[in-house]
């Protein structure tokens, strides 16, 4: 029965407002920063493919212990963290949906408020749902793919993937939303709950809004060049193979000949 009449009012029987849309907030929180910071590190890691491709190969192996046992097998680690972020991703996206417009009219609203105000945090917000928006079905849609493929992980296939599967688009897409949403999320992060926010929080919010530029474009630079490394191996792979396919067939055609 207190449930219901919190439902109704907002308010427990003894009259004290819920804490549960506090709770729900904080958890969006701290599944947000989790997610920043893990595709920051996976940024790190997908950008070894510049150093080389062995390197990159390697430092797949070393992730999944298979220093430790050296077998097939241990790709399922790739699997469960993948399946791991997945969730905090889906309990995220969410929490987020909360306060996202459900109706024109709210949206109106919002968009009115935001042309009125002209103010570069809301604008900023925007951006933030949007991206979010479409990072739940591509975000998704790649989280399911390492999930069941994470035995396929290697420059070799992921070069294939890139050119011969076209997934170059799909790559592209996912990376400006990604960088842009998780950079300006940490940034609404720690202006929301006074991180480095210093004596002069002004002038503090306007440091971490350039930092949070400075990242954006060092991440999607750094992303742009490791897809373009990985496009580069696919490519010459792709050479390689119509070359193979052409020399086979040549010796072929010479074979029937002298028959």
């Amino acid at each position: 029965m207190s449930d219901l009449i919190e439902g109704y009012l907002g308010k427990s029987i003894e009259g004290k407002k819920s804490k549960m849309p506090a709770r729900l907030d904080f958890i969006q929180s701290a599944s947000g920063l989790f997610l920043g910071l893990f595709m920051w590190l996976h940024m790190l890691f997908v950008s070894t493919i510049l150093v080389s491709e062995d390197f990159f190969n390697s430092v797949v192996h070393f992730l999944e212990l298979k220093f430790v046992y050296d077998n097939p097998i241990m790709s399922y680690i790739t699997s469960f963290l993948a399946a791991c972020v997945l969730i905090v991703f889906i309990v995220h996206a969410g929490l987020a949906m909360r306060k996202f417009p459900i109706n024109f009219r709210q949206y109106q609203l919002l968009r009115t408020h935001t042309k009125k105000m002209k103010h570069e945090d809301t604008t900023l917000w925007w951006v933030q749902a949007f991206t979010g928006f479409v990072m739940f079905f591509l975000g998704s849609a790649h989280l399911i793919f390492i999930i069941t493929n994470a035995d396929k992980i290697s420059g070799d296939m992921s070069g294939e993937r890139v050119i011969n599967h076209f997934m170059w688009l799909f790559y592209i897409v996912l990376l400006i939303c990604v960088e842009l949403h998780g950079s300006i999320g940490l940034y609404r992060l720690c202006v929301k709950w006074g991180w480095f926010e210093g004596k002069n929080a002004k002038e503090s919010r306007k440091k971490l809004k350039m930092a949070k530029w400075v990242i954006s474009v060092f991440f999607l630079v750094l992303g742009v060049l490791s897809l373009a490394a990985f496009a580069k191996i696919g490519f010459e792979n792709y050479q390689n193979q119509a070359q193979s396919a052409l020399v086979k067939t040549y010796n072929g055609a010479n074979y029937e000949y002298t028959i």
